[in-house]
């Protein structure tokens, strides 16, 4: 019997996903043929007519069947882009979105040679990691209260290393600052996070990719949504220099509230930034 075509396989398995309800049923059912047979974009339009081996047409139809049944695509195929990098995820950390990559931009044009950078609820390690690559002599830490998050942003730090050996981070578990008390207090320049902000009723409502893969503990930002926000913009100064900067990635309806939240802290000259939607999505401001 003939094999298959790409083509052929590559059909079948965005009509399975559109069946589905997956939204991006044609770029899902493309990325997965790649990931399983190697092959880039072009692939599908110039040599639509090869044929796709016994194995590999198993394996795509097994991953479409799994993408069909709302678990991520990036927990199908291990990764994620961010910030130009290509990051390991699965389902102990957040799959990082672009929306963060305006966090990480907004911080970077703050950020100077030899800063040192605290990463709150780390997760993945994608915002610090980010950050450390993109500049120079500054190092990091990263804390979050999952061990397992944790394993992956270690995974993610020593891939990065390949191409810059002189990278400087370490990763920390613990509850918020709490991961920091086991020696003299540590400063930094700049404190970053994205916490869990998600209000706890309405997790329900999330996509099934978000509320049944991904880890609650990062999405559950509590009843307002806000609990996270007061607790490290509380105890944020104790760890900052003078002048030092706290950002914040926020839901698109907190700005106003975490303002109030850091202003109530001891923070000024607050900003709140907007995403690429036109949403607000970053706010931030400086140590007193």
């Amino acid at each position: 019997m003939k094999e298959p075509t790409y083509g052929e396989v590559y059909r079948e398995g965005m009509a399975r996903l559109a069946e589905a309800g997956i939204e991006e049923a044609a770029l899902d059912a493309r990325l997965l043929l790649e990931y399983v047979c190697g092959t880039d974009r072009n692939t599908l339009l110039a040599h639509g007519d090869r044929e796709v081996s016994v194995e590999e047409c198993e394996r795509y139809r097994e991953l479409t069947r799994q993408r069909a049944a709302h678990v991520p695509l990036q927990h199908l195929t291990g990764g994620q882009d961010f910030m130009g990098l290509t990051f390991l995820v699965n389902e102990d950390v957040l799959v990082p979105r672009q929306d963060t990559e305006v966090l990480v931009e907004e911080v970077m044009k703050h950020l100077h040679d030899g800063m040192r950078i605290l990463d709150m609820c780390t997760g993945s390690g994608c915002i610090l990691l980010s950050l450390l690559h993109y500049s120079n002599d500054c190092e990091g830490v990263g804390a979050d209260l999952s061990a397992r998050a944790l394993a992956v942003a270690r995974e993610n730090y020593e891939r990065l290393r390949t191409e810059r050996p002189e990278m400087r981070a370490r990763f920390l578990e613990g509850d918020l600052f709490a991961a920091l008390v086991s020696g003299p207090k540590e400063r930094f320049d700049i404190v970053v996070s994205n916490p869990p902000y998600i209000k706890t009723d309405v997790i329900d409502t999330l996509m099934p990719e978000v509320r049944e893969h991904e880890p609650m503990m990062a999405l559950d930002g509590g009843a307002d949504g806000l609990i996270f926000y007061r607790r490290i913009a509380g105890d944020a100064g104790a760890y900052l220099n003078g002048g030092g900067m706290l950002f914040f990635e926020i839901g698109c309806e907190q700005a106003e509230d975490v303002r109030e939240i850091m202003e109530a802290a001891g923070f000024h000259e607050i900003e709140i930034v907007k995403d690429f939607a036109g949403l607000d999505r970053v706010v931030y401001g400086s140590w007193r």
